[in-house]
């Protein structure tokens, strides 16, 4: 009778510590998920500042530059598509579509010297460039969160409770920018 008891008490502990094991690694991967879902937030924040912030510099840049229409067009279909995306690979391709609008606006605006000089626009221009940089570290912040979180969900002994309670891979904020892509020349 005790060696059976001794035997179920032993078979009880080795459920109890596989158990144990599972919730710690559940929650592990619970937290991860969260960490993943707060950076991608923290990246939203930033392009919602970006969304806000290029109205004005557009029309600041309206009053004197009165023949470049379809350059403004473009600038606000690519700002509806990005405000319209949804997830990383989306967005990512949304806001690659907006940095390349945007792009070509700042080489238009070249051709106003009067529209470069006005305090107004340098400094949207100002908050722009600062905003672009927030967006550059929340991206960088968010990979590392999905890479953490996609390691996990892919390496034993936690790809298993992963696959049990549905945890999926995560997609990175990657660069859809071709001009974001391409090392800058530089000729003296």
């Amino acid at each position: 009778m005790t060696g059976t008891l001794i035997g179920l008490m032993v078979f009880g502990g080795i459920i109890l510590v596989a158990v144990m094991f599972v919730v710690g690694i559940y929650n592990a991967l619970v937290r991860l998920r969260n960490q993943v879902d707060n950076a991608w937030s923290q990246i939203d924040v930033q392009l919602k500042r970006r969304h806000d912030l290029i109205p004005n510099l557009v029309e600041t840049a309206k009053g004197y530059m009165t023949h470049e229409r379809e350059t403004f067009e473009k600038i606000t279909e690519a700002r509806s598509r990005a405000m319209g995306a949804n997830g990383p690979a989306e967005a990512s391709k949304a806001e690659g579509m907006l940095s390349d609008a945007l792009s070509k606006f700042m080489l238009v605006v070249e051709n106003y010297p009067d529209l470069k000089a006005n305090a107004n626009f340098l400094s949207l221009q100002e908050t722009l460039t600062s905003t672009e940089n927030k967006i550059a570290f929340a991206r960088q912040g968010y990979n590392d969160q999905v890479l953490f979180y996609n390691n996990k969900i892919q390496m034993f002994p936690s790809n298993i409770v992963a696959g049990m309670f549905n945890f999926g891979k995560r997609e990175f904020f990657e660069i859809e920018n071709e001009a974001e892509r391409e090392v800058p020349k530089v000729s003296f």
